[in-house]
């Protein structure tokens, strides 16, 4: 926006008040640039004309220059009056031309002199002060000038001021012009944007007549039009427009006459698609009925012609779907008709030839495992082809489609039912699951896939839906169902009767322990491995094939139902074996080439060991059922694979200890001490439990030779103490029994060296039973187990020593070991090193503290050293001269019959 310029108003000029030089100078100082200026300015007044009045003598006199005084003279005689008083008149043509500043009469007086002279010093002065005049006239020139030009620049301002003012009211008048035509454009955009709007919400009411136009014409080939299906997209997106704008005037009117042209084009629909499928359901069956008709030719009836007439049926299809998705309560019931009659036509053609199919599979007298096989293949590769087929037409209803292919599965399931029903063996029931499950395990790797893409006129890549594949699975659940429920039913039978009421049977070896795995074995006193499987007990053999059979097929909820209850079954047929081989009759021996053991302790440790091989089996077994195999030659290898860490489980066992095993045997070890039960399952539980008691059983039976005298003993030596504490100093102490006195602990600890024998035989027997294997120190479950019997042992020797040593003072220092011998001793007897390997005789009697005297004497010499530390102390402090002569000595002895001979 411009602004307005005020004129500037010049105030009247004043006569400025007449300054001297000095005030002047004072007031108006000048600089150097100035002072130069004002300079020349005098130089240019100096040389001023003279006035137009003095030009006439100069013109006509010499062209010498004359002083300024004689032209001021002449100037001055020329003029009148040129002296105070007046002179006469004389003509002017007598008077000759003179100066103005002569005299114009001749000076006769003083007077008239000092006139003359008064005239001539004016002159002078004029023309001294000529320039400062000039310049004085020249600067009010200028302010003349400057006051004009200031008024003209005053009307200049007048001027521009009076344009500036139209300008404005031109400028207001064209801005409320603008504004004004503004309004009208806008009112002209509200009224065509009005007008637009009235348009298209007409538009979609003069669709009705369209609409109604269109579907008045005759004859059913209206839906093939190009623009029938355009019609009922645009009358369906008028529907949604007036359900979305009810509040329209006659909107329900309109929206009513709509849902009816929908209605009416939709019927239109399924007419045509039940028409066309009764003609070519007509002409199929025609031709299907001539003689000689191949099975190439029934399929491309059955198939090839349906798919050619989907082409132009499928696009009025899936539109009829699509509107009945969004207009249920409308059109529902329209594709309802049209499924309805798609399957109607399909099952009439189809179940001739599915029961001549069915029949020539001959369904009463082919094999079951076959039966199935051939059955749920043909059905397989029907379905597959139906539901082919009902995708080129329609793309839902899937449920109503496997109800239809439901209805084609029961002609087969009909005569496949009953034959599962009534099958008795279970080896068939298994392949029959095993052929459904194949066929079910096919559908789903062939059901994945990718969306189809294509590429279209432009070139651009088009996603086109994955259309959904078929579940076969979903129609062979039924049949699958009725095998496995039958194989459940059957796997119990064979359970309570191979394994609850199992019979060991005397020819067939059953209780013939260790006979068993020794024949089984590779040499004839090493048993056979763990999973060899020739060795198991029936039971055992039994509950483990029909777990594995069950394992695939039957779900995992009621697998573990079955496998717990085969589990205990087969557990309390073992412990029930073991007890039969722990009361055999006491004069069956047991077989020569395992170590001797008296008949009772051998049929104990029979029965023991027995269980707890077994149980372990069946623990590693059901332990890694999850495991499958991949086919029925390398079940041996599995097997193996199962039970390579036995004896890492017996130790974990053991580990967890229970009432039945003490904790100081646990922490001796490094184990961990006795912890809550961690939920396990019954079954689980009651099979741990077994094998920890079977465990104890074993150990107890083999450490109770070694320890049982020594803890009886032991306990009669507490009891006497006991008694002794509580007699009063004044009563007389009880006397001491003979079985406590020195030589029945002499005789104690040689019966407790005699013992070992039958430890080294005992574990000759575990290693039998259990052989080398992974577990601690490579010694496989048998070294588990002897590391117990060792320790058990030495324990109850410790306390043997330390009351022995508290009693009879040094009397018994001699005879009784340390712990360190004890230990080696024990480790070499459960090794099978016994002492008969470097000791002649038996270790019994008045032999036993010489033999082991003799040992460790016998290997000091052949070391060349000094007695060795842990000798006893009363053969420690001989020198080498003495201990040959010793050793010598106790040869003689040993060689002796009696100390008498000797």
């Amino acid at each position: 926006m411009a602004t307005t310029r005020q004129p500037t108003r010049r105030a009247p000029t004043m006569k400025p008040a007449v300054l001297n030089v000095e005030e002047w100078e004072s007031k108006a100082p000048l600089s150097d640039r100035e002072i130069a200026s004002v300079g020349a300015l005098r130089t240019a007044c100096e040389q001023a004309p003279l006035p137009a009045k003095f030009d006439e003598d100069e013109n006509g006199s010499s062209s010498r220059p004359s002083t300024p005084v004689g032209s001021r003279l002449r100037s001055y005689a020329a003029t009148p009056g040129g002296s105070s008083r007046p002179s006469s008149p004389m003509p002017a043509r007598a008077l000759p031309t003179t100066h103005a500043l002569h005299p114009k009469q001749p000076v006769q007086t003083a007077q008239q002199f000092y006139d003359w002279f008064a005239l001539i010093e004016r002159s002078v002065a004029h023309s001294q002060e000529a320039h400062f005049r000039a310049h004085v006239a020249s600067v009010s020139g200028h302010l003349d000038t400057c006051d004009t030009l200031v008024d003209r620049v005053e009307d200049v301002h007048r001027e521009v001021d009076g344009m500036l003012d139209g300008w404005r009211g031109v400028e207001e008048g064209g801005r409320s012009l603008k504004d004004a035509c503004e309004r009208l454009l806008e009112e002209r955009d509200q009224l065509l944007a009005l007008t637009d709007e009235i348009d298209a919400r007409l538009e979609y009411f003069q669709e009705l007549d369209t609409a109604t136009r269109m579907l008045n014409h005759p004859g059913e080939s209206l839906v093939l039009q190009t623009d029938f299906l355009y019609m009922v997209e645009r009358v369906d997106i008028c529907i949604d427009y007036l359900k979305a704008h009810r509040h329209f005037r006659e909107s329900e009117l309109y929206l009513l006459r709509f849902q009816q042209c929908m209605t009416r084009a939709m019927t239109l629909v399924r007419m045509y698609f039940v028409a066309s499928l009764k003609t070519l359901s007509a002409d199929v069956t025609k031709r299907i009925s001539e003689k000689d008709v191949s099975h190439t030719a029934q399929t491309h009836l059955l198939y090839t012609r349906f798919r050619t007439v989907s082409t132009h049926l499928a696009p009025l299809l899936g539109d009829l779907e699509r509107r009945a998705a969004s207009h249920p309560a409308e059109l529902s019931a329209l594709l309802g008709e049209c499924h309805a009659a798609y399957f109607s036509v399909r099952k009439s053609l189809l179940v001739g030839r599915l029961v001549q199919e069915i029949r020539g599979l001959d369904p009463g007298r082919t094999e079951l495992v076959e039966l199935t096989r051939a059955g749920c293949s043909y059905l397989k590769q029907l379905c597959t082809d139906e539901w082919a087929l009902y995708q080129a037409f329609f793309s839902t209803g899937e449920d109503m489609l496997y109800q239809y292919l439901e209805t084609l599965c029961d002609y087969l399931y009909d005569d496949l039912r009953p034959r599962i029903l009534h099958e008795p063996k279970l080896t068939a029931l298994c392949e029959v699951c095993t052929v459904l499950q194949a066929l079910m395990v096919l559908d789903g790797a062939g059901s994945v896939g990718d969306d189809e893409d294509d590429e279209d006129e432009d070139g651009q890549v088009v996603s086109k839906p994955k259309k959904r594949p078929l579940h076969i699975a979903h129609l062979l659940s039924m049949v699958l169902q009725d095998a496995q429920t039958r194989l459940f039913f059957k796997a119990q039978a064979v359970i309570q009767s191979d394994v609850r009421y199992y019979v060991p049977k005397a020819e067939s070896g059953d209780l013939s322990w260790p006979e068993s795995i020794l024949v089984a074995g590779d040499t004839g006193t090493v048993g056979a491995p763990l999973d060899a499987q020739g060795t198991w007990y029936p039971t055992v053999q039994k509950t483990v094939w029909v777990l594995e059979q069950l394992r695939d097929f039957v779900n995992p909820a009621i697998f573990e139902d079955i496998a717990q209850e085969a589990v205990t079954l087969c557990r309390q047929s073992l412990v029930l074996a073991a007890d039969m081989i722990k009361q055999r009759p006491p004069g069956e021996k047991s077989d020569a080439k395992v170590a001797p053991l008296p008949p009772s302790l051998a049929h104990t440790l029979d029965g023991g060991l027995f269980l707890v091989r077994h149980l372990l089996i069946l623990k590693e077994i059901t332990h890694n059922l999850d495991l499958r195999t991949t086919s029925k030659e390398d079940d041996e290898d599995d097997i193996g694979r199962y039970l390579s860490g036995v004896g890492d489980t017996l130790a974990s066992m053991l580990s967890r200890t229970t009432s039945l095993l003490p904790g100081a045997l646990f922490a001796s070890l490094g184990m961990p001490g006795p912890r809550a039960d961690d939920g396990i399952r019954d079954a689980q539980h009651g099979l741990d439990h077994d094998l920890k008691r079977a465990c104890e059983e074993v150990i107890s039976t083999c450490a109770a030779p070694l320890c049982g005298p020594l803890r009886a003993w032991l306990d009669q030596v507490d009891a006497h103490n006991a008694l002794r504490a509580v007699s009063s100093p004044a009563v007389t102490q009880p006397p001491t029994p003979e079985s406590l006195a020195e030589p029945a602990a002499v005789a104690l600890d040689r019966a407790f060296r005699a013992a070992i024998n039958d430890l080294a035989a005992a574990s000759a027997r575990l290693r039998v039973y259990l052989p080398l294997g992974g577990g601690p120190r490579e010694g496989g479950s048998a070294e588990v187990l002897l590391i117990h019997i060792r320790e058990r042992a030495v324990e109850e020797y410790a306390r043997f020593r330390q009351t022995v040593g508290g009693m009879y003072a040094s009397g018994m220092r001699g005879v009784v070991l340390e712990q360190g011998e004890i230990r080696a001793l024990l480790e070499r007897a459960s090794a099978g090193e016994t002492r008969e390997k470097y000791l002649d005789g038996n270790v019994g009697g008045w032999k036993g503290s010489v033999q082991i005297a003799a040992y460790f004497l016998g290997k000091a010499v052949h070391q060349n050293l000094t007695p060795l530390s842990h000798m006893p102390p009363n053969l420690s402090q001989v020198n080498y001269d003495e201990l040959i002569h010793l050793y010598l000595t106790v040869i003689a002895l040993l060689l002796a019959p009696s100390p008498l001979q000797c």
